[in-house]
């Protein structure tokens, strides 16, 4: 592995950090507390070329590797503090993206990836169910074959960017009989396609700024064409593109882990309590350099999970290990950064408490802590129930 990025990727993070910086945090404060999501912040994100990073330029995207998009979302979580409108960018390349890339037929790649791409469709997937979180193959959504169609019934649930989606790739059993995940299969569905309905908005800890609701289909018809893939690939293509999640969501949270370490070590150097900056007290210098730790600790696990993925190789076990690893570092820095700004910390206008809300959610989405763990145990033979 080469642990240095070429000059043409550190003039990418260069510019995208600046770019960042001066476009992507305005009104912050005030948006997350209204739940705002930035139509502006999320065109100037796609004109820049972020959405379509690892697409193919064929389609109007970058046609990057692996490595150099983790490089990028790094860059991107570093200068941009608007960690919702990156969930929500993270959620619309991993899960609509992605799946059109590796699953999707000719015609479908066409019709859909140059405007998931240029940003003007927002694409979602609806996997998760009221009953069906962790355990996503048991699914009750049903798809019936009813001539040159399908009829789709259910509900999902917890599905990020459904209030502003043009686009979903819908999970739903095909064949119950199979047993779970045997018959789940992905259905390409566009806004206002009868019978699909935004049910219910969820209101949110953190990641405001990212809008998330509940999703009904109601009879609602899919014409054969728009099926995704193969009758039974759902877990394929589910499996794929949390692989891709896992590794590159967490890239932002190591820029984030990089921005809280420095703004905590220039407190700690001009904070002054008994004559001296706090700094220089070994409890507030432990803290600092446990942040360091944890930052390194995590670029490596990610940066060898992206590394791998870049060689053609499975890296389902490293994808685990870094989301897993990497989410939980995350939180506690924002913890450690409150706690060395004290008071300050916890205060609005500081915004690290809006990190720290922020950051709760990575242990749960893409699969909650407690599932990493099952996945990284299974590859040791250890049998989870």
């Amino acid at each position: 592995m080469d642990f240095a990025w070429s000059n043409e990727q550190l003039d990418m993070r260069d510019a995208i950090i600046k770019f960042a910086r001066n476009e992507l945090n305005d009104n912050l404060i005030e948006r997350d507390r209204n739940e705002e999501f930035s139509w502006d912040a999320w065109r100037k994100c796609a004109q820049f070329g972020i959405q379509g990073l690892p697409a193919p330029v064929e389609f109007g995207g970058g046609g990057a590797d692996i490595l150099t998009t983790v490089c990028a979302l790094e860059a991107l979580g570093y200068g941009c503090r608007d960690n919702g409108l990156l969930f929500s960018i993270n959620a619309h390349m991993w899960c609509s993206i992605i799946p059109l890339m590796f699953f999707g037929a000719p015609e479908q790649k066409s019709r859909y990836l140059p405007k998931l791409i240029n940003g003007e469709w927002v694409g979602i997937h609806a996997m998760t169910e009221p009953m069906s979180g962790s355990d996503a193959y048991s699914l009750k959504t049903r798809a019936e074959k009813r001539g040159d169609r399908y009829v789709v019934n259910g509900s999902k649930t917890f599905i990020t960017n459904a209030p502003i989606a043009d686009f979903v790739i819908v999970f739903a059993n095909v064949e119950p009989s199979n047993g779970s995940g045997g018959g789940v299969t992905g259905f390409i569905i566009e806004k206002g396609a009868p019978g699909f309905n935004i049910s219910r908005k969820l209101d949110k800890m953190g990641l405001r700024t990212s809008p998330m609701a509940e999703l009904a289909f109601v009879d609602c018809e899919v014409p054969v064409e728009n099926l995704l893939g193969k009758i039974g690939s759902g877990p394929a293509i589910f499996t794929a593109s949390m692989e891709w999640e896992r590794i590159c969501i967490m890239a932002g949270h190591l820029g984030m882990m990089q921005r809280l370490l420095e703004t905590s070590v220039k407190y700690a150097q001009e904070r002054r309590q008994f004559g001296q900056p706090i700094g220089t007290f070994p409890q507030i210098a432990s803290k600092i350099a446990e942040m360091e730790v944890r930052l390194e600790t995590g670029r490596l696990i990610l940066y060898k999970a992206a590394w791998l993925k870049k060689q053609g190789r499975h890296a389902l076990r490293e994808a685990a290990i870094s989301k897993l690893y990497v989410s939980e570092a995350c939180l506690q820095s924002c913890l450690d950064a409150i706690q060395i700004h004290g008071g300050y910390g916890y205060m609005t206008e500081y915004q690290i408490e809006r990190e720290l809300r922020d950051a709760v959610g990575g242990k749960i989405y893409s699969g909650t802590s407690e599932i990493q763990k099952n996945i990284i145990a299974g590859f040791q033979g250890v049998q989870t129930s």
